[in-house]
């Protein structure tokens, strides 16, 4: 059983920058990739919105980088996943997916949230070709284009809103008769002329071979089946926290994203920090996530130096 001071599980920007950090603080930790290696970043093919890089970046290069960076003071990156843990006492014990334990003083938990997707073999294929799941990071790639929205709740709504500062129009599919969003959010939506609304529909299929051109949608009253043209084709129908291997012991709230002590990236047991999206459902950006990822190395940190 090899035996650790930190141990960071998930290698996404805010994994990769809490290794940064630590190994700069003479801690270099073990960071367990996970079954996707990068996170998220990995299937964005362009990134023009994170700091220092004025002419852009891809996702899986930006990644590459933050890595080798960790990796140049010492992190040692391990392509498993954890499986399982052992809260009940220090030094906690993980478990493996490959079948390998290892003891940490503490844990970073920084395993992202996964973006829900239809579960079309169409979609899947068209995931980076006009498909995406996160119109902030995407949007501005559609200008003077027509895209369409999946989604009723107040992310669909705030993604639809958002994408009419670059789109030429916004068409949101949902597959009931009324929003289950906030009024003031549905209220927005109404107002906005360039955003039109197809209800009691589902999407069959993404159109298109080299770039979207539109989705086959059926209406679910009728069953008819009809085709809407579109360039892009925004899901926002939630986000899952990957969170399955921590056994219910951290604390989360309802939607299963973990719960800080508001202000740092400390849980609800000594020892153990979460940062990136999977404590965070509000922004899920690189940058963000870059900077809990900081914040949860500092909290490990100064938390290991007390117990000393």
């Amino acid at each position: 059983m090899s035996s650790h001071r930190v141990v960071v599980i998930g290698s996404g920007p805010s994994g990769a920058t809490a290794a940064i950090y630590l190994s700069r603080a003479n801690l270099p930790p073990v960071v367990y990739e996970g079954i996707q290696p990068g996170g998220q970043l990995t299937t964005t093919t362009e990134v023009d919105n994170y700091p220092g890089f004025p002419e852009g970046i891809t996702g899986p290069d930006l990644i590459d980088k933050m890595k080798a960076q960790a990796e140049r003071f010492d992190a040692k990156f391990v392509w498993d996943s954890i499986s399982s843990i052992e809260f009940e006492k220090r030094p906690f014990i993980l478990h493996t997916e490959n079948g390998e334990t290892a003891e940490a003083d503490a844990i970073i938990i920084s395993t992202g949230a996964t973006a829900r997707y239809l579960g079309l073999p169409s979609e899947e294929r068209m995931k980076g070709k006009g498909v995406s799941a996160c119109a902030t990071c995407d949007g501005f790639f559609y200008k003077d284009v027509h895209v369409i929205v999946v989604g009723g709740g107040d992310t669909a709504m705030e993604e639809a809103d958002f994408l009419t500062k670059f789109a030429s129009g916004v068409t949101i599919v949902h597959r009931r008769d009324t929003f289950r969003a906030s009024k003031i959010m549905v209220k927005r939506i109404e107002d906005n002329p360039k955003i039109s609304i197809v209800w009691d529909s589902e999407v069959l299929e993404v159109l298109g071979e080299a770039a979207v051109t539109g989705v086959k949608i059926r209406n679910r009253v009728s069953d008819e089946t009809s085709v809407l043209a579109a360039e892009g084709l925004f899901l926002a129908i939630g986000h899952t926290p990957n969170t399955q291997m921590l056994g219910g012991a951290i604390d989360t709230d309802n939607a299963g994203y973990i719960k800080t002590t508001p202000g740092s990236t400390h849980t609800n047991i000594p020892g153990v920090f979460a940062c990136g999206d999977v404590q965070d459902p509000i922004y899920r950006q690189a940058v963000s996530a870059a900077g809990s990822g900081c914040m949860a190395a500092l909290d490990a940190e100064r938390w290991l130096s007390a117990q000393e």
